[in-house]
């Protein structure tokens, strides 16, 4: 993968900060870099060199000089796209997708991202035109942000560019940040500082002499829906996995794989391996925590295709990875995060590309809250008044066993989900284990309420869940996923954990062909009862061993519980003692000190939370008050003990 930046119209000494922003993503290219500069404009580019390993240095200047490109990503079907061009006449001086890239913006201009299968982010400048055209892929697996001024445009891979080069000021967005704390994720263009926005998944930003547009260019639905029986459809999904995970196997370098131990990873390690000449290189963590371990059911696909595999124990003392986190992220340190960290960090030991299972839960049902729904519904027996006193108040004498997925935990949800159906049953699901609106009027000081105003992060969920895209509720769940989760929080994680490294992940489920089809499964093949991800599970028990198909969900998974009881509590503690958003007059002190409290003397888990308030604090002091990582992870280390430990194989 790549970092890419560029500064557009404006003034000379604004644009000459080009420099600065592409020393700000040298670890998202550490194999070539380059700038070319215009009359009125600047691109920068750093290259992690995948494809055409000689050539295809950037930025990529053709049409005469008049027309370059920085582009971050692959393009899977390039070679089609190159033998029709050649066909046509055109010649090529490399053998590099973005090339051809270049050459299908000369032959339909803003429209040749409607051409591309693939995952990318890209900025064109066109110097005849005076018009800079930046696009995002379909799902949005590669980053693109941008600010706008009076006078001119600039864009980068990531934000700690337009602070690196001063182009941007230091300023928290509250009403970014309450949405964050609600859902785990920015919605749509929002990111944490109030002057930089997203270009969103599937838009495509057209900046021309002075005037700005974005627009969508896909739309993804789930109306439309294949015939045939269960069996047929469980053939051509098989097929289809298998001619998209080859397609994603194109490089010019060895390809690994991460290997969880689910169904999702390890069905990708199959196919992976299936056609591999060699053993493929597959990657796998775990922790010495037995009910978030995952390593054993890893080895198991190991055996089963011989791998080249690599697995590494991680210990509690991992907080002190949540600087550098942080610090690629340039948002809170997601406990998911921490594991692709983490396995990004040993492949790139060995490999610079790897395949990952990211998507399987979000476009076949695979998370507990789409069965659970149905669970939920039979509560309904029970009178809705009974169920507000009696039954809730019975739920809060349920002592919390700080467990993955406690009972206590599963309880509550269940009966608060039982108030409310629909789009709101979904809306209040997302936040439910961190701020819903109720704690957030308790977290948030009347100053904040006020600047924030009437804000409610539920209407981000109902905007999708709402559509008229998806018909049934488990479609509509997968849909909204698909809008939001995917784009603005899984892939956003994978893209910067794995760039921390230099790893590029290629997620085949999520090709942006490969979701259409599966969104017009029929969703009875999908949750069949109540059993997850039924289709997917059909492909996967003619690949895997049978003890990985139907055993619970885990996940990339750390015990935040319980360290949060013991090993983090001191840092917990000096945070809010500390704290930058309680000096700033944002979070109420009082509020969180109860939550640290009630979840240290065993009331109430509450690690989601604290956990978003730890990461947060470590965010204002890196990226408000410029705080070097060195000087945040000191400060851990006084409260936590020695830097994390890790035993690899």
């Amino acid at each position: 993968m790549c970092g890419i930046a560029g500064i557009i119209g404006t003034t000379g000494e604004r644009r000459d900060r080009i420099d600065a922003m592409v020393r700000a993503l040298e670890h998202r290219g550490p194999d070539d870099h380059g700038v070319e500069r215009f009359p009125t404009a600047a691109l920068g580019h750093r290259r992690l060199s995948i494809i055409d390993l000689e050539h295809g240095h950037q930025p990529m200047v053709g049409d005469g000089g008049n027309v370059a490109i920085v582009f971050n990503g692959e393009i899977y079907n390039f070679r089609e796209h190159r033998r029709r061009l050649e066909q046509q006449g055109h010649r090529f001086r490399t053998t590099s997708d973005t090339e051809v890239l270049l050459a299908l913006y000369r032959e339909s201009g803003v429209r040749c991202v409607e051409a591309l299968d693939g995952m990318f982010a890209f900025g064109i400048w066109d110097e005849t035109r005076q018009r800079l055209v930046l696009a995002r892929d379909h799902l949005g697996q590669k980053p693109l942000f941008y600010r706008v001024f009076p006078d001119g445009i600039a864009f980068a891979s990531e934000i700690k560019a337009f602070l690196s080069a001063g182009i941007a000021e230091p300023r928290p967005d509250l009403a970014a940040l309450s949405d964050y704390i609600s859902l785990r994720f920015l919605p749509g263009d929002a990111t944490l500082l109030a002057e930089v926005r997203k270009l969103p998944a599937a838009h495509i930003l057209v900046w021309e002499r002075g005037v700005l547009r974005v627009d969508r260019y896909w739309q993804l639905s789930f109306t439309e829906k294949w015939p045939g029986d269960e069996k047929t459809l469980t053939d051509a999904l098989d097929q289809r996995l298998d001619a998209t995970v080859r397609e994603h196997t194109i490089s010019d370098v060895q390809v690994g794989t991460f290997l969880s131990g689910g169904i999702d990873s390890s069905l990708m390690t199959a196919l992976t391996a299936a056609d591999a000449p060699d053993p493929v290189p597959t990657f796998s963590i775990g922790v010495v925590e037995q009910d978030f371990n995952e390593l054993p059911f890893a080895r198991l696909v190991a055996e089963q295709y011989r791998t080249d595999h690599h697995e590494e124990v991680v210990h509690a003392d991992l907080v002190h990875l949540v600087p550098d986190m942080v610090w690629h992220l340039e948002e809170p340190a997601d406990p998911f995060g921490v594991g692709v960290f983490l396995a990004s960090r040993l492949a790139a030991r060995h490999v610079k590309v790897v395949l990952s299972g990211d998507g399987g839960d979000e476009l076949f049902a695979g998370y507990d809250r789409f069965a659970g729904s149905r669970y939920v519904d039979w509560l309904r027996i029970i009178p809705a008044p009974l169920r507000r006193t009696v039954v809730r108040r019975m739920i809060e004498r349920f002592p919390d066993s700080f467990s993955y997925k406690s009972l206590a935990q599963k309880m509550r949800w269940a009966n608060e989900m039982s108030l409310v159906r629909g789009g709101a049953r979904y809306a209040e699901a997302v936040s439910f284990l961190r701020f819903p609106e109720p704690a957030k009027q308790q977290l948030f000081t009347p100053e904040a309420r006020a600047t924030i105003g009437g804000r409610d992060s539920r209407e981000r969920i109902l905007e999708h869940f709402e559509s008229s895209h998806a018909d049934s509720m488990i479609d509509r769940m997968l849909y909204t996923d698909l809008m939001t989760r995917i784009p603005d929080h899984l892939l956003a994680i994978v893209d910067r954990m794995a760039m921390a490294h230099g790893l590029e992940v290629r997620p085949p489920l999520l090709e942006h062909r490969m979701v259409k089809y599966a969104a017009a499964i029929p969703d009875r093949f999908k949750l069949k009862g109540t059993r997850l991800k039924h289709i997917l599970r059909e492909v996967a028990s003619r690949h895997l061993p049978p003890s990985l198909i139907d055993r619970p969900k885990q996940g990339f998974g750390f015990p935040l519980a319980y360290w949060m009881r013991e090993t983090l509590k001191p840092v917990l503690d000096d945070a809010l003692a500390t704290s930058r958003f309680v000096a700033a007059g944002v979070f109420d002190r009082d509020y969180v000190s109860a939550l640290i409290t009630e979840h240290a003397t065993g009331r109430r888990d509450h690690n989601f939370r604290l956990w978003i308030f730890l990461n947060l604090e470590i965010w204002y002091r890196i990226f408000i008050e410029g705080e070097g990582r060195e000087s945040v992870a000191t400060w851990l280390a006084e409260h936590v003990g020695h830097p994390p430990l890790a035993t690899a194989t």
